[in-house]
């Protein structure tokens, strides 16, 4: 049960987007531009065409000049949230627990902040792509994506990602555990760069599979593909598979820093409060 004061501290946070590309509708963000906003920028001088009812006479009595004002313009910023709802991410239930928390948190900071939401459960079987914007919607929202579920197995996330690519967008959120081959993890991130997206990677990795518990003679089922193999599990292969795991997400995040995106790793036992409310700001993800 999220109690109210976790949603109250989530209406007080705004994600940190660097573009400088905005959408084209009213907004709470600050543009570059100069609209019609209450948020004074500057005074410049009157030219002719200008609108006589913003020049400011106190200026003028100082400097006998005729000065206008000038707003900032506020227009809104179009976030598209993509969900890993692959079979290997609803192996571990912690690990998909916070997966779809931090999917509706994130959902719920969007709409607050009067930008357009996208959110696109990728592979999920019986759920649509939610489109909403403005803050009535945001709490209706966090319900309808913490309680999301799915029983059937499902392809990978980034074979999928490439056909549901929204456009239009100025920010790409992207919850997945990335434990798929990092050519095409970077397939599909050049080919979101190529439409012009901020990019934000967040990686999610259950505790029993950055440190796995198991000992003796196992069968190993891959839960996409349905493979199985059988295997002594010892101290050595254990040591072996996490110093592949840190390589995979070692060359994952290069992939991004080399492409322009944003990598964050997150375990799946952490809090979800102190990931919000104290990893994200201190990584600039938000305020």
């Amino acid at each position: 049960m999220i109690a109210s004061s976790f949603l109250e501290r989530l209406q007080k946070k705004r994600l940190l987007v660097k573009t400088r590309k905005r959408g084209m509708h009213k907004g709470s963000r600050q543009s570059s531009a100069f609209g019609s906003s209450l948020e004074f920028s500057d005074f410049r001088v009157y030219q002719p065409g200008d609108d006589v009812r913003q020049i400011d006479w106190n200026v003028y009595g100082r400097t006998q000049k005729h000065y206008i004002k000038r707003f900032l313009d506020e227009q809104e910023v179009a976030i598209a949230i993509y969900l890993d709802m692959s079979s290997s991410m609803r192996t571990y239930s912690e690990k998909w627990e916070l997966a779809r928390l931090c999917a509706a948190a994130l959902s719920h900071i969007v709409l607050s902040s009067e930008d357009r939401l996208s959110f696109i459960p990728v592979t999920s079987t019986n759920m649509q792509p939610i489109r909403r914007k403005g803050a009535v919607y945001r709490k209706q929202v966090f319900h309808e994506i913490q309680r999301l579920e799915e029983r059937e197995s499902t392809t990978a996330f980034f074979a999928q990602l490439s056909q549901q690519i929204m456009k239009n967008q100025q920010l790409a959120i992207l919850l997945t555990d990335g434990l798929e081959p990092l050519d095409v993890i970077e397939a599909a991130l050049k080919k979101l760069r190529s439409v012009k997206q901020e990019i934000w990677l967040f990686q999610l990795l259950a505790e029993e599979e950055m440190k796995p518990s198991y000992s003796g003679d196992v069968k190993l089922i891959d839960s996409e593909s349905a493979g199985t193999v059988n295997v002594s599990m010892n101290p050595l292969l254990i040591e072996n598979y996490q110093s592949r795991l840190n390589d995979h997400n070692q060359q994952l995040e290069a992939i991004c820093r080399t492409l322009g995106c944003r990598y964050f790793l997150m375990n799946g036992e952490k809090d979800i409060q102190t990931i919000l409310f104290h990893d994200l700001p201190r990584q600039g993800f938000m305020n």
